[in-house]
């Protein structure tokens, strides 16, 4: 009998730890396509994410004094996502993550097009990227796996390509699991474009938070904010954030790169070993005491500030999301990889099957 109790007590805890999952509409495409919420809960952490775009909705956690709020931001319905076509807010976005300089790149000799829909250049994939696609979903233990077919010749890419993206949640940590592969040789490269406030969405700016990245280098860039080439090292610039450092504190007219970018928009080189789960980031929020952590097995990762978001859109909270109003942490490989064969491949051959995985975690300092 004791035996059993504590095998069903063993139970109980994982199965408390991993939370639960559970699935309503969030409403209809134009074209009548049902878009379906899932909610993830733990003890601590509960995530919304919805199939359009197999984005990221909400992720909820307490403050230190026990406060919960809502710190991804976002948007209470299925339309403020539709109209809202600048700012990839919670979304898986790809083909491509970033930037393709040109919409350009050669592969076994051939030469590919891709739409640009960033001035001369190719952001997140083309004009119809992953976020704007419905993907099937299916509940697993603790989470809800994603899947999009990206038939060949779409946006421009080769191959028909087959993409996993699992969401875990287990205790207060936010794990996502990608996998990929294709019928013909492709680039790729896949992220979670999803936007942070540890203050709160709609509480304000993220210019008070401080940020730790675990790199010594960092990728500059040019005018399209195309990186050069060269991984340059931060010491001694803006880039130096090996200590955790007020975001706000640069002055972006300061630094020429930073001047490109309105801020901090640029892809650090990550010190851990590509491939092996290595801390990317931490984010503190010291009015709150919210602590968020990012670890990857990717090589690199984007630091967003959110300079250009257009203070033209609406969120949950009712407040009109602006500049700085969230910050994002894609972990990537570097931008315009296809075209510096010096940075680590993005190719993705048949037969061969991509894996990366991201891990958020989300705990308080008093």
């Amino acid at each position: 009998m004791r035996f059993a109790r504590a095998i069903l007590l063993l139970m109980t805890t994982s199965l408390a730890a991993h939370g639960a999952v559970t699935k309503t509409s969030f409403g209809k495409m134009p074209d009548g396509t049902a878009v379906e919420l899932y909610t993830l809960k733990s003890p601590s952490v509960e995530v919304g994410l919805i199939t359009y775009g197999a984005r990221i909705v909400s992720i909820k956690t307490a403050d230190k004094t026990g406060k919960v709020a809502d710190v991804a931001l976002g948007y209470s319905s299925l339309d403020g996502y539709l109209n809202d076509n600048k700012t990839y807010v919670g979304s898986i976005v790809g083909r491509y993550g970033n930037r393709i300089a040109h919409g350009k790149f050669s592969l076994d000799g051939k030469e590919y097009n891709i739409p640009l829909n960033n001035g001369a250049n190719t952001l997140h994939g083309g004009t119809v990227g992953f976020d704007k696609k419905v993907w099937k979903a299916m509940e697993i233990p603790g989470g809800v796996e994603f899947t999009l077919v990206s038939p060949d010749g779409d946006q421009g890419y080769p191959g028909t390509l087959t993409v996993h993206v699992k969401y875990t949640l287990k205790d207060d940590a936010l794990k996502i699991d990608y996998s990929a592969t294709t019928t013909k040789d492709t680039v790729l490269n896949l992220t979670n474009h999803g936007y942070f406030n540890l203050g709160g969405e709609g509480s304000g700016l993220i210019l008070g938070e401080e940020i730790t990245i675990y790199a010594d280098r960092y990728t500059p860039v040019d005018s399209g904010l195309i990186p050069t080439g060269e991984l340059a090292p931060v010491e001694g610039t803006p880039f130096d954030l090996r200590k955790s450092t007020v975001i706000g504190k640069a002055n972006p007219e300061d630094n020429a790169q930073m001047k490109l970018g309105g801020g901090y928009d640029h892809n650090w080189v990550l010190n851990g070993k590509l491939g092996e789960l290595h801390p990317a980031a931490r984010v503190f929020d010291p009015t709150t005491g919210r602590v968020m952590t990012v670890s990857t097995t990717e090589p690199g990762v984007q630091f967003y500030a959110g300079t250009s978001i257009p203070g033209t859109f609406t969120g949950k909270s009712g407040v009109v999301y602006v500049k700085n109003a969230g910050l994002c942490l894609e972990t990537q490989h570097f931008p315009d990889s296809p075209n510096h064969p010096s940075f680590p491949t993005t190719e993705l051959k048949p037969g061969q099957t991509m894996h990366s995985t991201t891990v958020f975690t989300f705990t308080v300092e008093k």
